[in-house]
This record gives C-alpha cells, structure tokens and sequence, in this order.
C-alpha cells in the first residue's frame, strides 16, 4: 500500500507539474460594439443601435444599403400614431426606390417588438423584406412570431431622439397614413462606437 501510494503520489504532483508549464489559453477577444447609425431627418435626429449578434442578415443587408447612401432623401411614408413610423423605401416624390433583394425573415431570434425597436418592413410574403424599416411607437408584441405564423424581424433599437420619433409620429396624414408634409429622410450614416 505504501508502494502503491508513493507512485500515486509522484503521478499527482507530475501532473501538477504539467498542467503548471503548459500555457495559458490566449484571454478572449472582448466583443464587438455593436453598430450605431444616425438617422438624420427634416425633424431632427436619432440614434440606433443594431443588433448584428440576434439579426446579422438583416443588420448586413441595412448597413449596405446604409453605406450605399439607399436612404439619402427618402421619406417616412407610412406614420400611424401609438403603432410605426414607416420608412426608407420611397423618394420625396413617392417614387419607389430600387432594391438588390429580399432577406431572409429572422423574426425568431427573440427580440420583440417593444416601444423603441427598429424592425424589417415586409409585404405578405415573410420573407419579402428588402431597404424600408419601420419604429415601434409602442408595445406591438402583435408583429413578434408565434408558432402559427411569421413575424416582423426586429434589428435594433432607437437608443437617443426617441422624442424626434415622436413627434414625427404625431405628424398629420392622409391616405394611406401618409403624412400630409413630408417628413425627409435626408441620410441616415454610420456612427464610431464610443
């Protein structure tokens, strides 16, 4: 016993040895910021916060069409008070601007559509979202996925101005909640992160 002891003892302290010589795993990369891009409008500005970690697709295919200067003098088409501000697909005379595709639907990746949220607009398809995005002006868990349909995919969140989204909420509208004076997309850039 004392033999067997004495051997289980030297393989200890040997592997103690060992696991004291061997290296340290590198220290992990902290994570990336995540995005920020200004919306700069006729009414002001605000700042969102993308989440390119829950929604890279959907955050690529913006920031493409961000960095393609897509939203540069467009307009919030679609306002419909205590619901969305609807924008970044039309030019200031209505006229639809062009797209490079549809992307695919992440509305699963558990981000709701809460007040503040930034979300993909899309047509009946689900998988029809393309360069217009829309703000929750309110709690609209109504748009998140449910086990018996799509949703919206949220992508971001208004993390400063959200007052300039309110008060371009409360502009006047016409047919199809299209406001009376239009309110001007003038660019919407990219922000260094802080």
């Amino acid at each position: 016993m004392g033999i067997l002891a004495s051997v289980g003892a030297s393989l200890l302290l040997a592997g103690i040895g060992w696991a004291a010589t061997t290296p340290a795993p590198p220290p992990k990369a902290p994570p990336a910021a995540p995005p920020l891009v200004q919306v700069v409008t006729s009414m002001g500005n605000f700042t969102i916060e993308l989440n390119a970690e829950r929604a890279p697709l959907t955050v690529a295919t913006f920031l493409k069409y961000v960095d393609a200067g897509q939203y540069t003098d467009t307009i919030f088409h679609r306002i419909i008070n205590n619901f969305v501000i609807q924008g970044g697909g039309f030019d200031k005379n209505h006229k639809q601007r062009p797209t490079t595709g549809k992307t695919f639907n992440e509305s699963g990746n558990g981000l709701s559509n809460t007040r503040g949220t930034v979300g993909l607009a899309r047509g009946s398809e689900p998988h029809s979202g393309d360069c217009q995005f829309y703000v929750n002006l309110n709690d609209n868990t109504a748009l998140d996925p449910s086990p018996a349909r799509w949703g919206y995919a949220v992508f971001g969140k208004v993390i400063a101005g959200m007052d300039v989204v309110d008060r371009i909420a409360t502009q006047p509208t016409g047919a199809d909640d299209a406001p009376l004076t239009p309110v001007v997309i003038e660019r919407i850039e990219r922000l260094p992160n802080p």
